[in-house]
C-alpha cells in the first residue's frame, strides 16, 4: 500500500489497468470475430492477425527507444491511447478478413510505441529499489487480473449482447487511460548516451547480446511464447470445435490461464526477496515445458476434457508469471540508468520476436496439420528455450545478484561495466 501512496504511480497504474481491461475485451472479441468470419479456419486468421501484431512490436519498439527522448513522454502516451481508441472503434465495422489485418497493424503499432515507453517511466517515478520490485509485481498482477477478469466480464457480457459491443468497451478504456496519464507528472526521458538514431535503436539489443543474464532472458522469451501461443491462438477453436463449447466457454477457459498467472504473481514479491530471480525464472521455464508436454499428452491420450484442459491452461499461466514478473528487475540491475528505456524497448521487441515465431506455428500449423503436431513443435521449442537459458545464463556471471533485499543500482565506471551488477 505504501507504493500506491505515490500519486503519479497510482494514476499510471490505474491507467494501465483500465487500458489492459479494454485490451482484454478486444482479445476475446477478436477471436470470436475471426471465428464468425472464418469458422474452422479461425486459428489461421487469428494467427495471422497476431503475427501482424508481433511484426509491429519487433519493428516499432526499437524505433520508439531511439526517438523517445525527443518528445514529452506524457504527451506521447496520451496521443497513443487516443489513436488506439479510434482504431478499435472501427473493428466492429469489419466485413472482410483483410480488414482485421490492417486495423490490427495500426492498433499494435500504437501499442508497440506505448508499452516500452510506459515501462521505462516507472523507474523514474518509483526510485526505491524495493518499491520498484513491488511495482513490477503490481504491474504483473494488473496484466494477470486482465487475463483473468476480462474473459469473465466478456463471458457475462456475451450472455446479453453481441461480441461487437466489446470493442466499444475497449475504446472507452483507452480514452480513460489517456485522461489518467494526462493527470500525472511524468519526467522526460534522460538524454541517451548515443547521438545517432540507429545507435539508439540497436543499443538495447547489443546490451542483450553482450550480457549473459540477458541472453538467458532471450531464451526464456521463447519458452513463454511457445507455451502462451497454445492458449492465445488455439483456445477459441479448441473449445468451440474439440470441446463443443460456446462463446462464453472460450472466455472461461482463457480465465483459467489468467487465474494461474494471478496466483503466481500475488506470491512472487516475497519470493523474490529471498530467492534469486534466475532460480524463479528457470523454475518457470520448467513449469511451462511441463505444461506444453501435458497439452500434447491430452491430445495423444484422447483426454480432451474440460477439467484436464483447465488444469493445463492454469499451469501454463503460472509458468508465464514466474518468468515475466522478475524480468524488469533483472533488466534494471543490468544497465545504467540512462540506458533503461533502451533495455525495456529491446526486451519488448525481442520477446515479441519469439511470439512472431510461435504464433504462426500455433495458428497455421494447428489449423492445417492439427493441434497435436503444432503443440508438439511448440513443446520442443519450449524445451530448447529452457535448455538455452540454463546454458546462456550461468549462476555467476560476475554481476551483483538480483535477489534479496535490494539497494539502488549505481552506474558503474564506463571503463568497467562488469562491476555494474552481479548475476542472479
Amino acid at each position: 500500500m505504501r507504493l500506491f501512496a505515490i500519486r503519479d504511480y497510482r494514476h499510471l497504474f490505474s491507467a494501465q489497468v483500465i487500458a489492459l481491461f479494454g485490451t482484454g475485451l478486444t482479445t476475446v472479441a477478436l477471436g470470436l470475430l475471426a471465428y464468425d468470419l472464418a469458422g474452422p479456419r479461425a486459428g489461421t486468421v487469428l494467427g495471422t492477425a497476431l503475427t501482424v501484431k508481433m511484426v509491429m512490436y519487433v519493428v516499432i519498439a526499437p524505433l520508439t527507444a531511439a526517438y523517445v527522448d525527443r518528445f514529452p513522454r506524457r504527451t506521447l502516451l496520451v496521443l497513443l491511447d487516443v489513436v488506439r481508441a479510434a482504431v478499435v472503434l472501427a473493428l466492429p465495422l469489419v466485413t472482410e478478413v483483410w480488414h482485421i489485418y490492417v486495423l490490427i497493424g495500426l492498433l499494435q503499432a500504437g501499442s508497440a510505441a506505448f508499452t516500452p515507453t510506459f515501462q521505462a517511466v516507472i523507474p523514474d517515478i518509483v526510485t526505491d529499489e524495493s518499491a520498484y520490485t513491488r511495482a513490477l509485481s503490481a504491474s504483473q498482477v494488473a496484466y494477470t487480473m486482465e487475463s483473468l477478469l476480462s474473459p469473465v466480464l466478456a463471458a457475462v457480457a456475451l450472455a446479453f449482447m453481441s461480441f461487437n459491443w466489446l470493442f466499444l468497451g475497449t475504446s472507452a478504456g483507452f480514452l480513460l487511460s489517456a485522461l489518467l496519464v494526462l493527470s500525472t507528472r511524468i519526467p522526460d526521458a534522460r538524454p541517451s548516451a548515443h547521438t545517432q538514431a540507429w545507435d539508439k535503436a540497436v543499443a538495447g539489443v547489443r546490451t542483450f547480446l553482450g550480457t549473459p543474464r540477458l541472453r538467458g532472458i532471450m531464451a526464456l522469451n521463447l519458452v513463454v511464447a511457445a507455451a502462451g501461443s497454445i492458449v492465445v491462438v488455439n483456445t477459441v477453436n479448441y473449445v468451440r470445435d474439440e470441446l463443443s463449447g460456446s462463446q462464453s466457454d472460450v472466455a472461461w477457459m482463457l480465465a483459467a490461464s489468467g487465474g494461474g498467472t494471478l496466483l503466481a504473481a500475488l506470491v512472487l514479491p516475497r519470493v523474490l526477496d529471498r530467492i534469486a530471480a534466475r532460480t524463479v525464472m528457470v523454475t518457470g521455464a520448467g513449469v511451462l515445458v511441463g505444461g506444453t508436454i501435458a497439452a500434447v499428452a491430452l491430445l495423444a491420450a484422447g483426454l480432451t476434457t474440460w477439467t484436464g484442459t483447465a488444469i493445463v491452461w492454469t499451469v501454463i499461466g503460472i509458468g508465464m508469471a514466474l518468468i515475466v514478473t522478475p524480468t524488469g528487475k533483472v533488466l534494471r540491475a543490468s544497465v545504467e540508468p540512462n540506458a533503461i528505456p533502451g533495455a525495456f524497448a529491446a526486451q519488448f521487441s525481442l520477446s515479441h520476436l519469439a511470439w512472431l515465431i510461435t504464433y504462426p506455428i500455433a495458428g497455421w500449423l494447428g489449423t492445417n496439420a492439427g493441434f497435436a503436431l503444432a503443440w508438439s513443435v511448440l513443446a520442443a521449442l519450449a524445451g530448447a528455450g529452457a535448455i538455452g537459458a540454463l546454458l546462456l545464463w550461468p549462476r555467476h556471471d560476475g554481476r551483483r545478484a538480483v535477489s534479496g533485499p535490494a539497494t539502488p543500482v549505481r552506474p558503474a565506471p564506463r571503463t568497467d561495466r562488469s562491476t555494474l551488477s552481479k548475476a542472479a
